[in-house]
């Protein structure tokens, strides 16, 4: 099992380890899995992990549902690859306006020529645009969104933002020249530029398709750098013959997309700098260790975020379903052996709960005896005692 030291370790040292795409945890009874692109769908998880922390945003690669049966909490690092992801944009803006793959490919096809001469002649082959004054519309003001909508402020351009779910935190982070609408429609209006960055969820599948690309400027540019799906690529390879795009972008490849000079598919490397996978690995090991030693759920995808300040000897956590009187359950277990109950906090997340008891009467007896019973409850998928560092 791992200790604050050794993930201080792994946070530290991990890098080569995510690159190798996961190494299984060195002990037969880990307490934490912290991964980057491992496939657990199918995986065989031990009575002893805990929580399972995924260095990125995504966790398409573990089976929730599953793992939270089993009382495993899942984590993500959300916001670690956001400017490795913003920069990647900014880069692709500049240069899909300025014509440079196509300006590379010519230099590249006439290595042997005059190429004083003949580029001064071609050159105009390859005018392009300036950013300054263009209008961009970005979907999704989160942890990416946020960063692109500043960086197109600072580049002269005009931003619409379209995020029905912004939180509070969220908006601090965005300028307030961006407009905001509500309506995507609204947001792609006329638009040069639109750019996702929304979760993949049954709500986001085919955000952008044809009705959208519509009400975009003729000769506009899409990104794709959410997930596969969010744009209708069917709609986007349609619109690039019609001319109604003039560029694609994404960092998720399919067949129907393949070998269009106007669209650019980069191999799933919009969050792949050595800067990124450290902050995801470091992110990472804090929230393994926040959750081990505090029980705090911050950035956790399959249980209500708590964070619940810990200044009691112990604490008592119990996941379980979210039905009546399940916390009544768990107070009447305390009342019955006499334990003085401190503090105590509950939430839900759509079928699941999270219960968090401080106290600090507790014997060795009284506790074995008091997780035995609350782990006895049918709706209770794991109960954890955790002793006050």
């Amino acid at each position: 099992m791992y200790d604050v030291k050794t993930f201080n370790a792994i946070a530290q040292s991990g890098l080569d380890t995510f690159r190798n795409d996961f190494e299984i945890n060195k002990t037969d009874d880990p307490d934490a899995y912290l991964i980057r692109s491992v496939n657990l769908l199918e995986a065989d998880f031990p009575q002893s992990l805990k929580t399972i922390v995924r260095a990125g945003a995504g966790v398409n690669n573990i089976p929730l549902d599953r793992v939270t049966e089993k009382g495993i909490a899942v984590f993500n690092t959300p916001g670690s690859n956001a400017n490795a992801v913003k920069e990647l944009i900014v880069a692709l803006m500049i240069a899909t306006k300025r014509n440079l793959f196509a300006a590379h490919q010519y230099s590249d096809e006439h290595t042997e020529a005059d190429v004083s001469q003949r580029t001064e002649k071609d050159k105009t082959k390859f005018n392009g645009t300036e950013l300054a004054g263009k209008k961009i519309a970005v979907i999704g003001l989160g942890h990416v969104g946020s960063l692109v909508a500043n960086a197109a402020l600072g580049l002269g351009m005009k931003v619409i933002g379209y995020d029905p779910y912004l939180s509070a935190n969220a908006a601090w982070r965005i300028n307030n020249k961006v407009k905001r609408v509500d309506t995507i429609k609204k947001a792609v209006k006329s638009a040069d530029f639109v750019t996702i960055h929304v979760p993949k969820n049954e709500e986001t599948i085919g955000l952008i398709s044809t009705p959208e690309i519509n009400e975009m400027k003729d000769g506009a540019v899409l990104f794709n750098y959410s997930r596969v799906g969010i744009v209708d690529n069917k709609a986007a390879v349609k619109a690039i013959r019609n001319q109604k795009i003039n560029h694609y972008c994404t960092d998720f490849g399919e067949p129907i997309i393949a070998d269009n000079p106007k669209i650019t598919i980069t191999p799933h490397i919009g969050g792949s700098t050595l800067e990124a996978e450290s902050n995801g690995a470091i992110q990472g090991a804090n929230t393994v260790m926040d959750y081990l030693q505090n029980g705090d759920t911050t950035n956790c995808v399959n249980l209500p975020n708590m964070q619940v300040a810990f200044e009691t000897a112990f604490r008592i956590t119990v996941i379980h379903q979210n039905v009546p009187n399940m916390v009544g359950q768990i107070s009447t277990q305390l009342a019955n052996r006499q334990i003085n109950i401190e503090n105590m906090a509950n939430a839900a997340k759509d079928k699941v709960a999270y219960t968090i008891v401080d106290v600090n009467d507790l014997n060795q007896d009284d506790a074995e005896d008091l997780i035995h019973h609350l782990n006895s409850i049918p709706e209770v998928y794991r109960v954890r005692l955790i002793k006050h560092q």
